[in-house]
């Protein structure tokens, strides 16, 4: 399946790369639950299974393609691996610390180092920390972060794992669709007719959207979803073209997790391969993590919400109908590191 027939595209992974992945953080990495809920389901008629990343370890679906990462680049180097380094001021950054740690052993231990903003909150710097990582903070742009990655890179030899472009990191976050398609096939023996992946920088959502095309093909539909003010993602789709956020874009979204724009390895896969993107407004994002929290019993963060809300939404539904097909939908729940009280101040002053 590649909507663009004309253009023959390399893209940078295909589904081999994400069942090896599988292969390599198996037994390390958690098989999330998939839940249901007669609640989501009865109000739009739908048989909806949530894959709930946000109780990975490290909390978000990260975990996955930093430790894949992690593990074939020690497969590739040997012995001579000794230290990795990222740019990241939020999950990633815990992914990698954690990942490193459990990738060490006795003979041979993994450094991570950590490039994060100064403005980084204190608890997500001490996360990473308790992990056994470096934190170097610098100045909140993304020029300070490449640089100091840069020339932490050249000073120690430590190898660079990019939180969304690197396509090891992309193959590791696909097998969560890997896993959803089991279990929903273990819950209800049936197959999904559609999936609902929220995306930012796109490492989860290509992932998914190579590992959903290799095993289903076209007899699948696979939908998108980004807040309404940080659209780089429909925007692009729409106009065939990768695009970044409007220089005047302030980034003020409660998802917090998907500021990042695509790149040139996840816009690609993205633009041959995914259906649909939507997009969703504040207060529906925050009505759906409170819907979340109180039906699924599962404590997500909004950014994981964003796909809650187009599952939930009138436009999605209007234009996939249960009667003409699309009945089973998946929706990856993509992490759970959230500031409750912040969060809760917001809904409150919604009236939600």
């Amino acid at each position: 399946f590649n909507k663009n027939t004309q253009r023959m595209t390399t893209h940078c992974i295909d589904l081999n790369d994400i069942k090896k992945a599988a292969s390599r953080i198996e037994g390390t990495a958690y098989r999330t639950p998939v839940l249901t809920s007669s609640s989501f389901d009865s109000r739009v008629d739908k048989k909806f299974f949530f894959k709930v990343e946000a109780l990975q370890r490290t909390g978000s679906f990260k975990f996955r393609g930093a430790l894949n990462a992690v593990r074939e680049e020690m497969e590739s180097r040997g012995d001579s691996m000794s230290a990795v380094v990222t740019h990241s001021s939020g999950n990633f950054a815990q992914a990698l610390a954690m990942a490193s740690k459990l990738a060490s052993s006795p003979t041979q231990e993994i450094h991570a180092t950590i490039v994060m903003p100064r403005n980084a909150p204190e608890v997500k710097q001490r996360a990473v920390r308790n992990f056994g990582a470096t934190v170097v903070l610098v100045e909140s742009t993304n020029e300070a972060r490449e640089s100091e990655a840069d020339r932490i890179m050249k000073e120690t030899g430590a190898i660079f794992i990019h939180p969304s472009e690197d396509p090891r990191v992309i193959a590791g976050q696909g097998t969560a669709g890997l896993e959803l398609v089991e279990q929903v096939k273990e819950l209800a023996s049936c197959d999904l007719d559609a999936v609902i992946i929220p995306v930012g920088g796109g490492g989860l959502a290509s992932g998914n959207l190579v590992a959903l095309r290799g095993l289903y093909h076209k007899d699948i539909k696979i939908i998108l979803a980004e807040p309404q003010v940080l659209d780089d993602a429909k925007r692009s789709f729409d106009s065939g073209e990768l695009l970044k956020h409007a220089p005047d874009n302030k980034l003020d979204s409660v998802a917090d997790g998907l500021k990042t724009t695509l790149g040139p390895n996840t816009w690609p896969i993205v633009r041959d391969f995914a259906d649909d993107v939507f997009t969703v407004s504040e207060e529906d994002i925050l009505r759906c993590t409170k819907l979340a929290w109180e039906r699924l019993k599962v404590c997500i963060e909004p950014s994981s919400a964003v796909g809650v809300a187009v599952a939930m939404s009138e436009e999605f539904n209007e234009k996939y109908k249960s009667d003409e097909g699309v009945q089973n939908v998946g929706v990856v729940l993509s992490g759970g590191n959230v500031d409750i009280v912040k969060i809760v101040q917001k809904m409150e002053a919604l009236g939600i």
